[in-house]
């Protein structure tokens, strides 16, 4: 953008207002000895660039590993510093939380559910949360769905294959993880994947939309009048999210009947996690839809966007995708493919023990595109990081997965390139990162509970996928970019080819 073209630009003089009383007001309320960011932007700049945000970030963090956006009514401070993240995640955990900001932010799609809340109620969802995830009821359950569903994928992929046409292979995972995060999660079978429900692509489509307006939020900061005025992003968030509640309600109603009805019959024994729940504690309505559908969107756009990102760069590498191939061979020992079903089945916990490479190279992605590109957290009273940078109480304090995953002072010089051999050992064996240099799934107190539920699902799928069929790209030369929303889905889809083996 040319100078004069900035000067006119309608933000400009909003920018040019909010950057002085900033100033000022860093002038009157500075702290003596306390370090200060340097002023990377505005959240303006994040508006103007919101299209390719996380170049935006990534560009800022190279050049400054901690700054400060300005923002009309607080600082927004962005750190790639593993010493700040382990700081924020672990050691000061306690001062930076949701926040109010965050649950205003997010509320209308997320209500009161794990991702928004701090305090009691998160302790509460944590602690149940986290023993149902470590039952082998839910482990069991959940690897059954994986492989049924991987199966059911494998088959339309096959199709495509047979008849050389071109497949969408990220709606296919949306779909396919959708039907699996519904199954484990309700109970409920969606079978959006076959395009047997339309409800399901109702809400699918909804969820979709409700997370992209829900991102837009932390850039607009006209979002508030607009809601009240019901007009533009916040009229359709209202509708979206409109969707998304009466299918749920609507589902847990049901559930509820179900159980009332059968008491001490096969669905009081119900292995998903709704019905889990609900066997707890008398939870309302309300709270049930908030808790679930965090879920919903924990285990359904961050494991189908990463799958999607492993497949783009398995078809960029496919020396990568034939060493995968091979490895999930002798994993499964398996020497020919006469049932998809049958070939799914044989990827055992044992099977998948074996999978370094694949783990090393799916782990290498979310390295290089992660589920969640930033994190946002709130600082409940006046602190210093440890790289000396001070933070005001009531400031948003971000760590930035996308951002650090490109940085050479963390990884190298070749931060930038995809090579799943720096996970591994001398032996081939995967070796672990510091959870505040790979920051994927978080870390500390709020690391991610459905970790190794989400790299068996990736590695199930993935495991059949590879053994069946390659790859490639139905178009080389495109442009392949995120598009900028709470999880990193590839913008436009994915369209590759694939070929049976």
């Amino acid at each position: 953008m040319s100078s004069m073209a900035f000067l006119s630009h309608p933000y400009f003089f909003a920018a040019l207002t909010l950057l002085v009383v900033q100033f000022l007001f860093r002038k009157l309320s500075k702290r003596d000895g306390k370090r200060y960011h340097p002023v990377a932007g505005t959240v303006f700049n994040q508006m103007i660039n919101f299209h390719r945000l996380h170049h935006y970030m990534t560009h800022l963090a190279a050049k400054h590993r901690t700054y400060r956006l300005l923002n009309l009514f607080r600082y927004e401070v962005y750190t790639a510093e593993p010493s700040n993240v382990e700081y924020i995640l672990k050691t000061n955990f306690e001062n930076y939380g949701k926040g109010l900001y965050n649950y205003q932010n997010l509320k209308d799609l997320l209500g009161d559910g794990i991702f928004t809340v701090d305090g009691e109620k998160w302790r509460e969802q944590r602690k149940i949360s986290s023993h149902e995830f470590s039952t082998k009821m839910l482990r069991d359950f959940s690897v059954s769905v994986f492989r049924k569903n991987a199966a059911k994928l494998a088959d339309i992929v096959s199709e495509s294959a047979t008849s050389n046409s071109s497949l969408e292979i990220q709606d296919l995972f949306m779909r396919s993880t959708l039907d699996s995060i519904f199954q484990v999660a309700f109970g409920t079978e969606l079978d959006s994947m076959c395009g047997s429900s339309q409800e399901g692509k109702i809400f699918a489509d909804a969820f979709d939309a409700s997370s992209a307006l829900t991102l837009y939020r932390y850039v607009d900061v006209f979002w508030k009048i607009k809601k009240f005025l019901n007009i533009r992003s916040e009229a359709k968030l209202r509708k979206t999210t409109k969707v998304l509640d009466e299918f749920v309600l609507n589902l847990i109603k049901n559930r509820i009947q179900q159980m009332q009805i059968s008491r001490g019959g096969s669905d009081s024994k119900r292995e998903d996690i709704l019905s889990r729940f609900l066997q707890v504690k008398g939870y309302d309505s309300t709270y049930l839809r908030d808790i679930i559908l965090n879920f919903v969107i924990a285990g359904k756009d961050t494991t189908a966007a990463t799958l999607s990102w492993f497949m783009y760069m398995l078809c960029k590498y496919p020396a990568v995708q034939e060493k995968a191939a091979e490895e999930v061979k002798e994993a499964t020992n398996t020497k020919s493919i006469s049932s998809y079903t049958e070939f799914a089945s044989s990827v055992t916990d044992e099977a998948l023990e074996k999978m370094n490479y694949l783990h090393a190279a799916i782990t290498e992605t979310l390295r290089l595109y992660p589920a969640v590109p930033v994190d946002a957290k709130i600082c409940f009273s006046d602190d210093t990081l440890p790289d000396g940078y001070s933070v005001n109480k009531g400031d948003m304090v971000s760590y930035q997965p996308y951002a650090m995953g490109r940085m050479k002072f963390i990884w190298g010089d070749d931060a930038e390139d995809f090579r799943p051999e720096r996970w591994l050992d001398e032996n081939g064996i995967f070796k672990q990162e510091s959870p505040f240099k790979f920051t994927a799934f978080q870390a500390g107190p709020r690391i991610c509970l459905g970790k190794e539920f989400a790299y068996r699902q990736m590695k199930i799928f993935s495991a059949v996928l590879l053994g069946c069929f390659r790859f490639r790209l139905n178009d080389e030369k495109r442009n392949v970019t995120y598009k900028t929303m709470i999880n990193l889905h590839i913008d436009g889809g994915l369209e590759i080819k694939a070929l049976h083996r």
